[in-house]
This record gives C-alpha cells, structure tokens and sequence, in this order.
C-alpha cells in the first residue's frame, strides 16, 4: 500500500467514492479543472514572487544564496504538488 500526506490507498479510495457520491460523475471532470487552474495559479503566484525576492535582493546588492535557497524549497513543493496531482490524475 502507498501512502501520501500519511493517508493510504484505501482511505484516497474511499474520498474518491465520497466525491462522487456527493458530486456526482458529471461534475468531477470540472473539479479536477479548478484544480488544476487553482494549481497552476500558485505556480504562477510562487514564481512571480521568485522572481521578485531575485530582483529586489539584486537591486540592494543582498546575496542571492537566501533566495537560491528559498527556490529551492519553492521547487521542493512545486514537485510535491505535481506528483499529487499527477497521482489523482492517474486514478480517475
């Protein structure tokens, strides 16, 4: 069994079934699309402000290594998320 943010396969099993018992089967292909623009929004949103931390630390001549390490953990979390949402992905 796998388990992911400490819920195994049976208990993502049963939240799915729950879903669809609350949403019905129409609705979770437009679920899954919020999901994936609520996603992609954050993507966006962390790499704005990535890019913003970059500039500004730049322009008052901070070192960069902060906010390399600050990517990093951005990126860490951009991965965690993808692998999430391609895990749904596959089970639908």
């Amino acid at each position: 069994m796998t388990t992911f943010l400490f819920i195994g396969t049976t208990e993502v099993i049963f939240i799915l079934f729950i879903v669809v018992m609350v949403f019905g089967a129409d609705k979770i292909p437009e679920i899954a699309r919020g999901l994936g623009k609520g996603m992609r929004m954050l993507r966006d949103a962390s790499n704005d402000i990535k890019s913003e931390i970059t500039k500004t630390a730049e322009k008052q001549g901070i070192d960069t290594d902060i906010t390399n390490n600050i990517t990093e953990e951005i990126n860490k979390v951009k991965d965690d998320l993808e692998d999430f949402s391609g895990s749904i992905r596959r089970e639908q």
